[in-house]
C-alpha cells in the first residue's frame, strides 16, 4: 500500500471520527453506536502505531494524554486576557447602569437605544486556544492576564475542543472561551470515584481548574470537562464580523462549541429582561453561573470605547445576589494573617451554600462581630458568592440559646459578647490597635510564627516568586524544624536538609531545590509583590515597577513621588514609605540580593520627565519604527501620563505610528494632536515637536 493511499485513509478515519464526536459531545445527538465508533477508532490507532509517520498533531488519538509534566511553562499572551467589571446592583438597575454609562461615554442622546450581546457568566476556567492553519498548537490559562500557563497537554483531552477547525479557518486564530464542568457529570464522577476509593471533586468550578492544573494530563482526561468558546485573542488573515454576535457565529462555523443561551438585546430594559430571566432558568440550567455579561455588539464600538488598565469598558458581569444557607457557630477562633492581622473566623456546622459544603466564616474584625452581636451558639445566616469567603451575614435572634431557670440569669444569652484577645495566640506578643480600632495586629514582626508562614506562603505563591511546591504543609515542617524563619532562608535550603523532612522524598526534595533555584531569576514587580508590602497587590507592584524601573529608585522615593503614580493615594504611599524605612526589611532584601535574587532593572525611569505628562492622556496606534507600544506606554506613563485604548474629547495626543486605523480618524475629527515616534521624545524631552 502507497504511503498516499495510507495518508488518504487516515485523513478520512479522522474526518469520521470527529464528525462524531461533534455530533455526540457537542450536538448532544450520536449517529452511531459506541461498538462503531470504538472499531474506528482502534483503526485508527493501528494504523498510526504501524506507520507512525501518518500521526497528525490534530489526530483524535491524541487526546489520550501523555506522560505527567514536570512543570507547566510560562505562555505570554499577545493580546492580554482582561477580566470583566462586575456590576454590584443586583437587580434591573444593573443593567440600566451599564447601559447609561456606555451611552454617556458614546455621548449618545439619550432616546438613542445601544444593540448589546447578552451571554451567560460562566463559572469554570478561563483558557486562551491558539490555532494556527486550523491546527490547535497550543492551550494557556488566563493566569494574571499577561502571562499564562500551557496547558495545552490536558486541553487536547477535552473532547469539547477541536482538534483542527474548520477548512475555512483563518491561518492565526486564538479562541479564548471557559472550560467548564455539568453538575450531573461531577455527580457521576464523584460516584465511580466513591467506589474507586479516590478523591472527590468538591464542585464543578474547582473540577474544571484544578483538572487543567493537573501535571498529568491522564488525569485531565478522566474527568468530564467541557469548553464554550465566547471571544478572540490574536487574529491574522480574517476580516472580523461587524458584532459580537457574528464572532461568535463564526466560531462555532468554525467548529468551536458556542453557548447557545445568547440574545441581542437593545437598550438596557432588554437586558434587564434576560437577566431576569436567565435568573429563573438558573437552576435548570445544567452548568453553574454566576450571572450574565453584557457587551456591546458592534466590534467597532467596542474599539471606540477601549479599555481601562484591566477591563474592557464596552462590556459587565452582571451578577446575581450571593446564595445563603442557615447554620449555628460552633467556635470563634482567631488567625493570625502574614501583616499581623487578627482575624476572627466562625467555625461552623458545615452547610451547603454556593456550590460547596462550608465550614468556616470570616467574621472581618471585632467591631464587625460586635455590630452583628455574633456568639458562639448562634443560628446564623452564612453568605458566598463565587469565589469568595464566606462570610456571617446575621444572627437569627430568636434561635440564641438563653440560659434556663427562675435566677436572676434567666433569659440571659448563654454565651457573651465575643472579645478578641489581648495578646497573640501563636508568639503572646501584645496586641496594638491601628486604624480607629477597627484593626488589630499582632506586634510580633517577624518573631511571630504566624506572620512568618503567611509571609513564606505569600513570597512563594503562583503570583510571586513561584515557588512550585512551598505549600502550607512543607512551610509549616520547615518552620517547625528551624530550617527557615525569612522568605531569604529559602535560597540556604539544600536537597540533604530537606530530605529529613517527614514525607520528602529525594525526589521531591530535588524538584523543590529546583524550583527554589529557578525563582532566583525573576521580574522586579513580582519582587516587590512577594515582599509582601501592606496594600501592595500584584497591579500596583506593576505599575511600581513601571514607573521606577530600578529598586534603588523605588527605595528612594517619598510619599509625594509615589502619590504621582495614578492609582496610589496616601494610604498605599505610607505603607510603601512606612516598609522601606524599616532596617529589619532592608537588611531581607540585601539578603535576597546576596544570594542571587535578580531580574533586569532600567536606569533613569524616574528623572526630569517626571510629572511632566501629569493629567494628559495619550493613545497610541499602530506600529512605531523603534518603539514596542509597552515601551511607548511605560515611558508616558514615567512621565506622569495615563495612556488610554480609546479616543475621545479627553484625549491630549495620538501617537500613530504605521498602519493607524480608525483611532487615528477618530483623532482628526475631533481636532486632537497627533504625533509620530519622534514628537514624542520631542516632547518627553521637555520640547515641542
Amino acid at each position: 500500500m502507497t504511503t498516499l493511499l495510507l495518508q488518504k485513509i487516515a485523513a478520512q478515519l479522522r474526518r469520521e471520527i470527529e464528525a462524531h464526536n461533534r455530533a455526540y459531545y457537542e450536538l448532544d445527538a450520536p449517529t452511531i453506536p459506541d461498538s462503531a465508533y470504538d472499531a474506528l477508532f482502534r483503526e485508527l490507532q493501528e494504523l498510526e502505531a504501524a506507520y507512525p509517520e501518518l500521526v497528525t498533531p490534530d489526530s483524535p488519538t491524541q487526546r489520550v494524554g501523555g506522560r505527567p509534566l514536570a512543570q507547566f511553562s510560562p505562555v505570554t499572551h499577545a493580546v492580554p486576557m482582561l477580566s470583566i467589571q462586575t456590576e454590584t446592583k443586583t437587580d434591573s438597575n444593573g443593567a440600566e447602569h451599564f447601559d447609561a454609562r456606555i451611552r454617556r461615554e458614546l455621548e449618545l442622546a439619550d432616546a438613542v437605544e445601544v444593540e448589546y450581546l447578552a451571554e451567560l457568566k460562566f463559572d469554570g476556567l478561563a483558557v486562551n486556544l491558539c490555532y494556527v492553519d486550523g491546527v490547535l498548537t497550543q492551550g494557556a490559562t488566563r493566569g494574571d492576564g499577561v502571562t499564562g500557563e500551557d496547558v495545552t497537554q490536558n486541553l487536547k483531552t477535552i473532547r469539547d475542543i477541536p482538534l483542527r477547525l474548520t477548512e475555512n479557518a483563518p491561518p492565526l486564530l486564538e479562541a479564548r472561551g471557559e472550560v467548564y464542568m455539568r453538575r450531573d457529570d461531577l455527580v457521576r464522577y464523584n460516584e465511580q470515584a466513591l467506589t474507586r476509593g479516590e478523591k472527590l471533586l468538591v464542585n464543578p468550578r474547582n473540577g474544571a481548574a484544578g483538572s487543567i492544573r493537573q501535571l498529568d494530563p491522564n488525569i485531565a482526561r478522566k474527568r468530564p470537562l467541557k469548553f464554550f468558546a465566547y471571544g478572540v485573542g490574536a487574529t491574522d488573515g480574517w476580516n472580523l464580523p461587524a458584532t459580537q454576535k457574528e464572532l461568535l457565529d463564526a466560531l462555532a462555523a468554525f467548529g468551536l462549541p458556542v453557548c447557545s443561551r445568547q440574545t441581542v438585546a437593545r437598550g438596557w430594559r432588554e437586558l434587564a429582561d434576560f437577566h431576569e430571566r436567565i435568573g429563573k432558568e438558573r437552576a435548570r440550567i445544567p452548568f453553574d453561573i454566576d450571572g450574565v455579561v453584557y457587551k456591546v455588539n458592534s466590534l467597532a464600538l467596542q474599539e471606540r470605547l477601549g479599555f481601562r488598565t484591566r477591563e474592557p469598558r464596552w462590556a459587565v458581569a452582571h451578577k446575581y445576589p450571593a446564595e445563603e444557607a442557615e447554620t449555628k457557630i460552633l467556635a470563634i477562633d482567631v488567625q493570625i494573617g502574614r501583616t499581623g492581622a487578627l482575624t476572627p473566623v466562625a467555625k461552623l456546622h458545615p452547610v451547603f451554600v454556593g456550590g460547596v459544603t462550608v465550614s468556616n466564616a470570616t467574621l472581618h474584625n471585632e467591631e464587625e462581630v460586635r455590630r452583628k452581636d455574633v456568639r458562639v451558639g448562634d443560628t446564623v445566616i452564612v453568605r458566598r458568592a463565587g469565589d469568595v469567603i464566606p462570610e456571617v451575614v446575621a444572627v437569627v435572634l430568636d434561635a440564641r440559646p438563653m440560659r434556663a431557670g427562675d435566677d436572676l440569669f434567666a433569659n440571659v444569652p448563654l454565651h457573651p459578647p465575643f472579645q478578641l484577645p489581648e495578646t497573640c495566640p501563636q508568639c503572646e506578643s501584645s496586641v496594638v490597635r491601628e486604624e480607629e480600632g477597627t484593626i488589630a495586629r499582632c506586634s510580633g514582626g517577624l518573631i511571630c510564627p504566624a506572620q512568618t508562614r503567611g509571609a513564606l506562603l505569600h513570597f512563594a505563591s503562583r503570583r510571586a516568586m513561584d515557588i512550585e511546591g512551598i505549600g502550607d504543609k512543607v512551610v509549616d515542617q520547615l518552620i517547625k524544624a528551624g530550617l527557615v524563619k525569612t522568605p531569604a532562608d529559602l535560597y540556604a535550603l539544600t536537597a540533604p536538609a530537606l530530605v529529613s523532612l517527614e514525607r520528602m522524598g529525594e525526589k521531591s526534595a530535588e524538584n523543590l531545590i529546583y524550583a527554589i533555584e529557578k525563582s532566583r531569576k525573576t521580574t522586579l514587580a513580582r519582587f516587590i509583590f512577594a515582599l509582601g508590602i501592606r496594600n501592595v497587590g500584584e497591579s500596583t507592584a506593576r505599575d511600581l515597577a513601571r514607573y521606577f524601573g530600578n529598586l534603588a529608585a523605588l527605595q528612594n522615593a517619598d510619599a509625594a513621588a509615589l502619590e504621582n503614580i495614578p492609582d496610589i493615594g496616601s494610604i498605599v504611599a505610607e505603607s510603601i514609605v512606612d516598609f522601606f524605612t524599616e532596617t529589619h526589611n532592608l537588611d531581607e532584601i540585601a539578603r535576597f540580593i546576596k544570594v542571587g535574587v535578580h531580574w533586569e532593572e532600567r536606569e533613569g525611569a524616574v528623572s526630569a520627565t517626571v510629572g511632566l505628562f501629569s493629567g494628559k492622556v495619550f493613545v497610541l496606534t499602530g506600529t512605531l519604527p523603534n518603539l514596542k507600544r509597552e515601551d511607548a506606554k511605560e515611558l508616558i506613563e514615567a512621565a506622569g501620563g495615563k495612556v488610554s485604548g480609546s479616543v475621545s474629547k479627553k484625549t491630549n495626543y495620538v501617537v500613530a505610528g504605521e498602519e493607524a486605523g480608525s483611532k487615528l480618524d477618530r483623532a482628526r475629527e475631533l481636532s486632537i494632536a497627533i504625533l509620530d515616534e519622534a514628537g514624542l521624545l520631542q516632547l518627553l524631552r521637555g520640547e515641542n515637536p
